[in-house]
Parts: C-alpha cells; structure tokens; sequence
C-alpha cells in the first residue's frame, strides 16, 4: 500500500456538481494518474462508514474494530468509537477535534514542524531586519503643530512613508508564509493517518508545488486589491464631503465582499497541495467544499485569528518594551512622539520575539487550514474511507 494517503481527487470529485447524500459513480481503476488513488467502490457522499452487507456475501469486507464512520449500534446500545490512527479521529470533526488535531501535529512531530518553522522564521526575520536598517529610507518627519493644507501633506507624506516601509516585511512574512504552508501541509496530510516525515522529505514533496502556490496567492491578493479599488476609488475621485461618505460605504462594502471571497476560497491551498491540482481547479474545489458550511468555516478561521493574536500579544508587547528599554535612541523619540529611530538592540531583540511568534503561529495556522479541508471531503467525499485504507486499518483494502 502507498503510504501517502490518497488525497489525489479523481477526474470528476464527488463534489463537483453532486451534493452530499447523492450516489456517487464509480470511478475507473487503471492505475495511471489521480484516479489511482481511490477505490471504485466508495459509498455515496456522507456515508462514512464500508457499505454494510447482509450476512457474510462475497465480496463483504470483515468489520474494522473500534471504527466509527456513521456508528451503527454496538453492546449496549453504544456506537463504537471512532478509528484514530494519527492526530484527528476518521470522522466528521468537531472545532475542539480541529484545533486540538493542529496542536497534536505539532507535539507528535516537533522536530519536524519545529526545523521547518525556526528556520524558515530565522531567515525570514534577519532579511527584514536587514532591509529595515540598511534599505529603507528615514520616515518622514510630522510637525504637530502644522495645520490645513500642510498637516494634510504631511499626512499623506507619514502614509506614503508607512506603506514603503511596510512594504519589504510584508513581502518577505507572505514568502516564509509560502515555505512553511507548503511544508506544515505535507507534515499534517501524513499525521493524519499516523506517519511521520522528515524535514527533506517534507520539502521534497513541496517543492514542486510551491510556484503553484505563489501563483494562487498573487490571484488572490490581486483580487482582493481589484475590490477595495473599486469600492473606495470613485469616493476618492469626488473628494469633497459626500466622496468620503462614498468611500467609507465603498470600503465596508467592499470588505464585506473581500471576507465572503477569502472564506470561499480559503481550502484552496490545502487543494492545490494536496490534490496536486491547478491554480483555478483549486478555487473551484475550495469553493465546492465549502459550499453550505459558509458560516461553519468563518467562525472557525475567526477563532483561529483570534487565538493567534492573543498569542501575539502575549508575546509581542513584553519583548516589544524590552526593545524599548534597551535601545536608548530609540526610546527618547518614542517618549516625545518624534519619528523613532531605533538602532540594533531594538531590531534584535523585536526579531527574536517575531521568530518565536512565528514558530507557535505557522503551524497552528496550517494546521487548522489542512484539518478544515480533511473534515470537509470526510463530510461531501467520505475520504475517511481512503485515509483508513492508507493507514493500513482492517477491512479497508479493497482491492485485490
């Protein structure tokens, strides 16, 4: 048996215009390509447990102990417990079982998600403070008690000066953002059904996909740009009272549209990684899987931002003030509300604390993404069926 977990979708997924609870067609066997991967003999969409037969016929697989799919009535009325062969039961998860399954990931393969995070974090954080120090130019200086048509400029100058020096960081977080997704999937996909990998193996089944995966991300941020652009230019272009009551509807509209479009398209990641599918096959199977569960997936990524902001402020604001503390230059400008100007001690020491933010952060953030996407097509696709067969549980090997 292979042992990577069928996560290959075959050439017509069970979701691609078929709802769960439908009869799904068998799909061909002739192993060559994604379809090689899957049995011709999965059950409808929601049916989580081997199709039951009557008596012993031919042909009916031998009960799998402690499996729990949809649960039949065991003993005492009891259904059995659901299989566990790596961090998450092979059913339908709970948020609690999502969270808790990301977190496991990261206990029961520490040394893995640990070098992947610390060092792609470690790279990450000396390139930004590199180019904080030496590339950047000084900010625009503010006086406060500049008024009309000079505070405006100003204004408009500290803005133009936040976003360029903003810019390097950002660009370097969605580069390491990359790396670590990437890699935390294939660590995560393999966890599920309780094998381990190691940090080569990792980037080797990653790295193919990783352009991919740049490309995905550009679509999307590029899209998200188009959207703001067009709810809050044309209030922009008026610029007098009435534009900026027009920008401000255009910017919540647009936002509100924004937020509907990231949650549809928030699988596509873990599809693209993990099917090996396209850039617009991705989108379009993020936004079948998560078709009727909208609201059930938002709430899940806002308490998955929440819980990683909390973690970064528990983190961030005492490392931020020992920062502070030790850099002398910097804390004068800080206390009279002059443009800062801090030296190395400020940078070093605020870089260990983004580093250890980003070694807890990543992989929470990963993990929950890769979880929510296994859950989904347990739930439309029954994959608990092939994640049974490629951790080697009884009575799931249907092939001959």
């Amino acid at each position: 048996m292979n042992d990577t977990p069928g996560w290959a979708s075959p050439g017509s997924a069970p979701s691609d215009g078929q709802e769960a609870g439908v009869p799904r067609p068998s799909e061909p066997i002739d192993g060559s390509g994604p379809a090689e991967n899957w049995s011709s003999m999965q059950p409808p969409a929601g049916q989580w447990s081997p199709p039951s037969t009557s008596g012993n016929g031919p042909g009916a697989p031998p009960p799998a102990p402690g499996w729990g799919g949809r649960p039949q009535t065991v003993g005492w009325g009891q259904p059995p417990a659901a299989a566990k062969p790596g961090v998450i039961p092979l059913r339908p998860l709970g948020v609690g079982e999502i969270l808790d399954g990301a977190v496991s990931t990261m206990r029961a393969h520490w040394r893995t998600v640990l070098g992947i995070t610390l060092t792609v974090s470690v790279i990450a954080q000396v390139a930004i403070i590199l180019v904080q120090r030496y590339l950047l130019p000084e900010p625009a200086s503010v006086d406060p008690n500049a008024t009309g048509t000079e505070a405006l400029r100003q204004a408009a100058d500290s803005m133009q000066s936040s976003l360029i020096y903003s810019a390097p960081s950002t660009l370097v977080t969605l580069i390491a953002t990359l790396f670590t997704t990437s890699m935390l999937t294939v660590v995560i996909s393999r966890s599920v059904v309780g094998r381990s990998v190691t940090l080569s193996e990792a980037w080797a089944e990653a790295r193919p996909r990783l352009f991919q995966l740049l490309g995905l991300t550009l679509v999307l941020t590029l899209m998200t740009a188009a959207i703001m652009a067009v709810g809050v230019l044309p209030g922009v272009l008026i610029g007098s009272t009435a534009g900026v009551a027009l920008a401000l509807l255009g910017f919540l509209a647009a936002t509100a549209v924004i937020v509907w479009l990231m949650v549809r398209f928030c699988l596509a990641s873990p599809a693209l990684m993990l099917e090996r599918q396209s850039i617009t096959v991705s989108m379009r199977r993020s936004a079948k899987l998560v078709r009727g569960a909208w609201w059930r997936t938002f709430g899940i990524l806002l308490l998955t931002w929440l819980l990683t902001l909390i973690v970064t402020l528990i983190i961030a604001i005492p490392f931020g003030l020992i920062a502070i503390i030790m850099d002398g230059n910097g804390m004068g400008a800080f206390l009279t509300g002059q443009p800062t100007d801090f030296g190395w001690p400020f940078l070093i020491i605020s870089g260990i604390g983004e580093v250890i933010i980003s070694t807890i952060t990543y992989p929470l953030s990963a993990g929950v993404m890769a979880l929510l996407y296994v859950d989904r097509r347990i739930r439309r696709e029954a994959l608990d069926l092939e994640l049974a067969r490629a951790a080697g549980l009884p009575g799931y090997d249907t092939r001959s």
